[in-house]
């Protein structure tokens, strides 16, 4: 069955490096075979691209792997190839979109090993006939957002080796169609994002997957009551169960002898201090998501115990100061969300030890000035997320210290000019985040001594031409969005040289021209671009012709009509796939 080729799970397969073991294929013919069908054309071969220059010289392997696919429908078999080629051929028919349900049944009986066919349009029961005829050698299947039903999942229950399925929003697959799994006990991962058919019934076939390690059930909201199922999974290291919204505190309880769990997501749970208190003795968990579940601060004293967190999200939670001395257990947290919570600088004191935060968000908390000042200890702190508090330009003196800081996210707060001079010490700020901020060409000019910046959103402030000479500091800008109105084309002659732009929004400045499109067309990285509300016309888009790494181009309310768009992307740039006006 073409094993000559066959590779254990573990093994990577240099694709490049191939061929240049010889007896790898002395005692097959199918090498031989393909052969005879590669072409003898130099122009085939020639290893140069059209118009391009002199290109890498393919390997043999993927000159077979695209010979064979150019010509599938030749060939009623691939049972006789080694089990990798046939594998790789697979794989590129998927990647090309060319898998048909006729050309899968080449396939049949090759001891393939990966079947991904998640979000393949048409995948039906038919198919799995195909699927299922790998048997032992089949280790993982993915089938997300198909139309198989249960049928087409019973046809699997013969492949015992498998140990990865995926079965994201497969909406024809019924409690009974799970029970039909419960034989293939060498599954070590297991999906069901958004399903309708995991109910608690049907999670009984679960108790027999004792060797599960992932288990993501996200969504699924029939499920309440069913994770008594998982009792015996002593394996289980995640569990997703984010948007299972009827999950309450009865239903945790059942995951306490779950000892080797790491990652645990309850968001949008139902899920109170009640429930949080049964998971206390988890202690190798370094992730948990309790973000929007109705716990408060009375929490914590539970979660203190979890000496190997890493991550805790408790945003849009009731957590108030009063209990948060216990946040100071957590000595490893690296990320901590409790954005959306009514907590204020008291709660602030009782993070000053957690020396590894490297994340911190605050986003609409109560949070002042002297609030910061607890902050000054965590050296470490990268990302910093203050959008809509309290914090005035007194407390922006206290980050000076925080060197590894790249991102800092300051809309809504209470910053002023002044306030910006004092962000100018944070020399290795990378990111600032002054989305709505009415900041003029001085609070700009504050920030030049910020070059490692690599995003910068002036969403509503007020930059002139004038302050525009400021970027020509941000050599390293990936991502840059002034909208304030006041900038023409002679503002963006100090934009032309920043390189590393793959995002750049100018939209709302009324007085920008063609020529601003003739200055930005050698920002040849540029993904995202968004100059709406100007006088930017059709004739200014042939501008754009050396954009080809372009797939957003939004050009709302200016002079560029639609059909010209459409030429634009039908000529030039092939590769848009957003585009407007439409």
């Amino acid at each position: 069955m073409g094993g000559v080729c066959s590779r254990k799970r573990s093994q990577l397969v240099d694709e490049g490096d191939a061929f240049q073991t010889p007896p790898r294929f002395s005692k097959t013919s199918s090498l031989k075979w393909l052969l005879l069908t590669l072409p003898r054309s130099n122009s085939d071969v020639s290893g140069k691209g059209q118009g391009k220059g002199p290109e890498r010289c393919p390997s043999l392997m993927e000159l077979c792997v695209a010979r064979v696919c150019k010509d599938i429908n030749k060939y009623s078999s691939f049972m006789t190839l080694p089990r990798d080629l046939s594998q790789q051929i697979f794989n590129q028919l998927v990647d090309s979109n060319c898998l048909t349900e006729a050309t899968l049944q080449s396939f049949k009986d090759c001891a393939l090993q990966d079947i991904c066919l998640g979000e393949y349009p048409g995948v039906k029961d038919a198919w799995m006939e195909v699927v299922a005829s790998q048997r032992q050698s089949l280790l993982s299947v993915d089938i997300s957002c198909s139309d198989v039903t249960d049928n087409g999942i019973d046809l699997l229950r013969d492949c015992l080796s498998m140990q990865s399925l995926a079965c994201n929003y497969c909406d024809h697959i019924s409690e009974c169609g799970l029970g039909m799994l419960s034989g293939l006990s060498n599954l070590t991962s297991l999906s069901f994002k958004r399903s309708n058919g995991v109910t608690a019934d049907g999670m009984r076939a679960f108790a027999n997957l004792i060797n599960l390690v992932n288990l993501d059930l996200e969504g699924c909201l029939k499920i309440q009551g069913g994770l008594i199922h998982l009792k015996g999974l002593t394996k289980l290291e995640s569990l997703n169960m984010r948007y299972c919204n009827y999950i309450a505190d009865s239903d945790i309880k059942y995951l306490t002898d779950l000892t080797n769990l790491k990652d645990l997501q309850l968001s949008c749970c139902r899920i109170t201090d009640l429930g949080v208190s049964y998971i206390k003795g988890l202690s190798r968990l370094t992730h948990l998501n309790l973000e929007g579940c109705p716990v408060t601060a009375a929490c914590l004293e539970a979660i203190s115990g979890l000496t190997s967190l890493v991550l805790l999200n408790l945003n849009r939670c009731g957590i108030y100061d009063e209990g948060c001395e216990n946040f100071e257990g957590l000595k490893k947290l690296k990320i901590l969300n409790l954005g959306f919570n009514c907590i204020t600088d008291a709660c602030l004191v009782h993070l000053r030890d957690l020396i590894n935060l490297e994340s911190l968000n605050l986003d609409s908390c109560k949070i002042g000035d002297e609030g910061l000042s607890h902050l000054k200890g965590l050296v470490l702190l990268r990302s910093l997320e203050l959008s809509d508090t309290e914090v005035g330009n007194h407390g922006l003196q206290h980050l000076s210290g925080l060197c590894n800081l790249q991102s800092v996210n300051l809309s809504f707060t209470l910053v002023t000019d002044i306030g910006m001079k004092k962000i100018s010490m944070l020399n290795s700020l990378k990111s600032v985040n002054l989305d709505n901020r009415q900041i003029t060409d001085v609070g700009l000019a504050a920030l030049t001594s910020l070059t490692g910046l690599t995003h910068l959103d002036l969403f509503g402030a007020r930059i002139t031409d004038y302050g525009t000479n400021c970027f020509r500091y941000f050599k390293n800008l990936q991502s840059l969005e002034v909208c304030g109105g006041f900038i023409t084309d002679a503002g963006v002659k100090n934009i032309k040289d920043l390189k590393a732009l793959t995002l750049l929004n100018l939209s709302q400045n009324v007085n920008l021209t063609d020529k601003t499109l003739e200055l930005i067309s050698g920002l040849t990285a540029l993904v995202n671009l968004n100059i709406s509300n100007s006088r930017v016309s059709n004739a200014g888009l042939k501008h754009l012709k050396d954009l080809q790494n372009l797939r957003s181009l939004s050009l709302d309310s200016t002079r560029v009509t639609a059909n010209e768009m459409k030429k634009l992307r039908g000529t030039m740039l092939p590769n848009l796939i957003s585009m407007r006006p439409e």
